[in-house]
C-alpha cells in the first residue's frame, strides 16, 4: 500500500473514531467540530478537526479557522484546532502563534515490521480496573486540580468504546502486580491504531512498554488489520522508540491549543 494511501486511511480512521464517540458534531470550514458536554474541559473531546481548506479570496485560511474555533468552542475554556494537512498546518502556524496558540506537530507512523509469533501476553483491563489507574496518573500529572476535574478526565475513557468495532484497554504488570504499562488498541475496517501508550515513571526503562507493544501488534495482526499505525510527537523521544520497533513515518499533522 503506498504511503500516501496509508496516511489517508490513518487520518480517516482518526476522524471516524472521533465522530463515532462524540455526542455532538457540527460542521466547520474544512472539517468538523466534536463536542461532549459531559466533559467540557477535555481537549480531546471538544475540538476542531480540519483536513483541508479552500479559503475565500477575501479571508485567509488562518483567519477562517481562528473564527471557527471561537464560534464552535464558544462555551469552552480552551480552543483546540487539529489540522491534518501538513502544508495547511505549516501555513497557518504563524497566525495561530500570534493569536496565543501553542503548536504541536505530530508524526503519523505505520508499522513496517513483522509481529512477534509468541509475544508476552498483555492483560485485558476493564473499566473497573482502568478507572483507578487513570485517576492516579492524572492526579500525578495535575496535582492541584480539583477532584471533579480528575474524575472527569478519567471517566471520559468510556466514550472510546463507541469509537471502533474493537476497543481494547491492555496492560502489563510488574512483579509486584501493579500495572506497569498500558495502552489502547482500536481496530475498525482493517485499520488498527495503538493509542495512549503510558508507562509509570517508576517502571520506565525496564522493558514493559516494549512487551506491551509486541502484544498489541500481534493482536492487531490477529484481527487482520491491513494497516497498524500510531501518532507520536514529532519532537519527542518516543517516536525513536517506535522506530526501533518497526514503525516508519508517513506524514505530519498539527495541533494548535490555547488555554
Amino acid at each position: 500500500m503506498p504511503a500516501d494511501v496509508e496516511l489517508a486511511r490513518a487520518i480517516g480512521f482518526v476522524h471516524a473514531f472521533a465522530r463515532r464517540r462524540a455526542p455532538r458534531e457540527i460542521a466547520v470550514p474544512g472539517g468538523f467540530a466534536v463536542l461532549d458536554d459531559r466533559y467540557p474541559g477535555s481537549y480531546d473531546d471538544n475540538k476542531l478537526i480540519v483536513r483541508s481548506l479552500d479559503p475565500q479570496p477575501s479571508e485567509t485560511a488562518a483567519a477562517k479557522l481562528l473564527r471557527a474555533a471561537d464560534e464552535a468552542l464558544a462555551d469552552r475554556a480552551h480552543r483546540l484546532v487539529c489540522v491534518d494537512d501538513d502544508r495547511l498546518g505549516t501555513a497557518v502556524a504563524p497566525a495561530f502563534a500570534a493569536a496565543g496558540y501553542a503548536q504541536e506537530t505530530n508524526l503519523v507512523m505505520a508499522f513496517r515490521g513483522t509481529p512477534a509469533q509468541d509475544p508476552p501476553a498483555a492483560e485485558r483491563l476493564d473499566l473497573a480496573e482502568l478507572m483507578p489507574l487513570l485517576r492516579r496518573d492524572w492526579r500525578r500529572t495535575l496535582p492541584e486540580a480539583p477532584d471533579e476535574v480528575i474524575d472527569g478526565l478519567a471517566a471520559r475513557v468510556e466514550a472510546r468504546l463507541r469509537g471502533a468495532d474493537l476497543v481494547g484497554f491492555r496492560g502489563v504488570r510488574a512483579p509486584d502486580g501493579e500495572i506497569a504499562a498500558r495502552a489502547d488498541l482500536y481496530v475498525h475496517d482493517g485499520v488498527a491504531q495503538i493509542e495512549g501508550v503510558f508507562t509509570g515513571e517508576e517502571h520506565r526503562g525496564k522493558g514493559y512498554a516494549r512487551a506491551l507493544m509486541a502484544s498489541l501488534l500481534a493482536e492487531a495482526a490477529e484481527a487482520e488489520a491491513e494497516l497498524i499505525f500510531l501518532v507520536a510527537d514529532a519532537g519527542d523521544w518516543p517516536k525513536d522508540f517506535y522506530g526501533r520497533l518497526g514503525f516508519a513515518g508517513l506524514g505530519r499533522v498539527h495541533a494548535f491549543l490555547r488555554t
